[in-house]
């Protein structure tokens, strides 16, 4: 049965240069700034190997729901000061295609966050997205855009 792919989609205003905001984003140790504790989040790949450029990888640790995961991505793509994607190698979900863009405006910069995934199991992958997956997203992305506001936005 193939499987059924969500989207997520965010956008936030960040008052600071695009170059600044671009180098913030692509500083992955950061990642761990802006997700929220009760992940329990934590970048396992040693930092002088860690970098945002194509093919480069990252694992994580992390708890989903309680249940202790291994996260590994891979940088796809990289446009300076344009955008970034990263796509889950390991994990929990079927699939994961994150897309990072960033757009000059005036007051800023724009930040989106264009998220396709899919999640394993079929039907009961559809039922868990319905009653907590898509919550839990919402929350976790939540909390990144107020993490965001605060860090950068002061």
């Amino acid at each position: 049965m193939p499987g059924y792919t969500f989207q997520l989609y965010r956008e936030q205003l960040v008052r600071r240069p695009l170059r600044e905001v671009f180098r913030f984003f692509t500083e992955a140790k950061n990642l761990e700034l802006i997700t929220p504790a009760f992940l329990h989040f934590r970048i396992l790949t040693p930092p002088a190997l860690l970098r945002i450029e194509p093919g480069a990888r990252i694992d994580y640790r992390l708890r989903l729901f309680g249940i202790p995961f291994q996260w590994c991505t891979q940088i796809e793509t990289l446009e300076p000061e344009r955008r970034f994607s990263d796509i889950q190698l390991a994990g929990p979900y079927a699939s994961w295609h994150h897309l990072h863009e960033f757009r000059e405006t005036e007051g800023g910069t724009l930040v989106i966050d264009r998220v396709e995934y899919e999640l394993p199991l079929g039907l009961l992958g559809r039922i868990a997205h319905a009653l907590f997956v898509r919550r839990s997203l919402e929350r976790i992305f939540e909390y990144r855009r107020q993490r965001i506001e605060e860090l950068l936005n002061r």
